[in-house]
Parts: C-alpha cells; sequence; structure tokens
C-alpha cells in the first residue's frame, strides 16, 4: 500500500523551500532526503527511494535547497545549502514523535548533510547515495577534510563504476573516519547506480537501495 506523501512548505531564512513527508504507520525513524545537483525532490531516482523506504516502515522527508525552488540551474553555497538542511531538520523534528531523525542526500545534497552536521545539526546518523568524493577524473582534489571528524553512524552507498569516488580512495577515507563509517557498494553502479546492459528505470535504482538503508537505521538508531 503506497504510503500518502502531504506537501509541506520549510522556511528559510526569508525564502521557503517546498517538501514532501510521508509517515507509514509503524515506521521507526524519519529519513530526511537531499537532492543532488542536477535535479530537484521529484526526481523519479528519489521518489523510488523514499517510496521503498515508506514500505519498509521509515518516514522520510524530501525537500529542495533554495536554488532549486528558485528554478536556478547553479547550486548553492554551502552557507545556504546548510541552511536549508538545518531548516529541514527542524520540520522533520518536530514531526518525528522522539523517533530518530537522520539525514541523506545524492551526491552534493549528501555532501551537504555531512557538511551540515559538521557545523553542528543534530542527526541520528547520515547516509550518502553516492557521496562525491572528489570531481570525475581528479581524484587529487579529494573532499574529506570535514568528515573526519564525524562520529556518528555513516553509511556510503556506492556504485562501482562511480567516478566521483574510486573504490581505492574511499576505502581509504572511511578506514580513517573508522567504525562509524560502513561502505556498501553496488557492483557496476555509476554515479546514478545504473548497471551497463541492465534496463532499470531511475525510480528502480533508487527503489533498490532502500531495504539497505532501512536496515542500516534499524540497527543503529
Amino acid at each position: 500500500m503506497t504510503t500518502t506523501e502531504y506537501p509541506i512548505t520549510i522556511d528559510v531564512g526569508d525564502a521557503t523551500v517546498s517538501g514532501d513527508f510521508a509517515d507509514p504507520a509503524g515506521a521507526f525513524a524519519v529519513l530526511v532526503v537531499a537532492h543532488g545537483a542536477g535535479a530537484g525532490k521529484d526526481h523519479p531516482f528519489l521518489l523510488g527511494f523514499t517510496r521503498a523506504l515508506n514500505a519498509l516502515d521509515v518516514a522520510t522527508l524530501r525537500f529542495n535547497f533554495p536554488y532549486r525552488e528558485a528554478g536556478k540551474k547553479f547550486p548553492d553555497r554551502p552557507p545556504a545549502a546548510i541552511a536549508a538542511w538545518r531548516a529541514a531538520m527542524d520540520v522533520a523534528a518536530s514531526r518525528s514523535a522522539g523517533r530518530p531523525v537522520w539525514a541523506a542526500g545524492k551526491s552534493f545534497g549528501g555532501r551537504m548533510a555531512s557538511m551540515a552536521v559538521a557545523d553542528g545539526m543534530p542527526a541520528a546518523g547520515l547516509v550518502y547515495l553516492g557521496y562525491p568524493l572528489h570531481p570525475p577524473g581528479k581524484p587529487e582534489k579529494i573532499r574529506d577534510e570535514h568528515l573526519y571528524g564525524l562520529t556518528l553512524p555513516m553509511l556510503f552507498l556506492q556504485g562501482t563504476r562511480d567516478t566521483f569516488a574510486t573504490p581505492e580512495l574511499l576505502e581509504a577515507v572511511a578506514g580513517r573516519i573508522g567504525p562509524s563509517a560502513t561502505v556498501e557498494w553496488r557492483e557496476g553502479g555509476d554515479h546514478s547506480f545504473a548497471v551497463a546492459g541492465a534496463k532499470l528505470s531511475a525510480e528502480a535504482a533508487g527503489a533498490s537501495l532502500a531495504a539497505t538503508v532501512a536496515e542500516f537505521l534499524k540497527t543503529r538508531s
């Protein structure tokens, strides 16, 4: 049975962004989910991911960053993205009824979540759906400094063909973070978790990650 999604408005400073909240009966945790740099909250990948999580008893809140809400293409700078993250987490906490509230994001959305937590934003843990550890083809430009001070549970879900994070580098980063970091690989997956030769829609690709995430939340909440 599909869980009803309720549109909500989130105040971010003097502006507002839109979100969608779904709270299935018996949900044991709330996962706030941010989109990647090139797509908004209603991208089929995120729809498939959150709706599959709802079926596994996880409440979800998807939201737009301010630039996306304004119809702009260039992502927000970290201060604006972090402000949006804080506002979305506050809304989720107000609806959580005491359940743990986690932060998750596709690529840019996940990196901004980790920066928000490093900046003091409370969260039960972090879930990265394709962490952009470095620009494609530029492993020397690694984006990892802020991760090493984080001690909360972190799940890195990554495709083995993801050009934004070579396996060796990501495994090394997770090792330096310590036991709070878990890496789960999707064999053959690219940055969007598409597998060459497999006819998998973006919605199905997102949904395919839900069971792993739900289990991670359940065992660490």
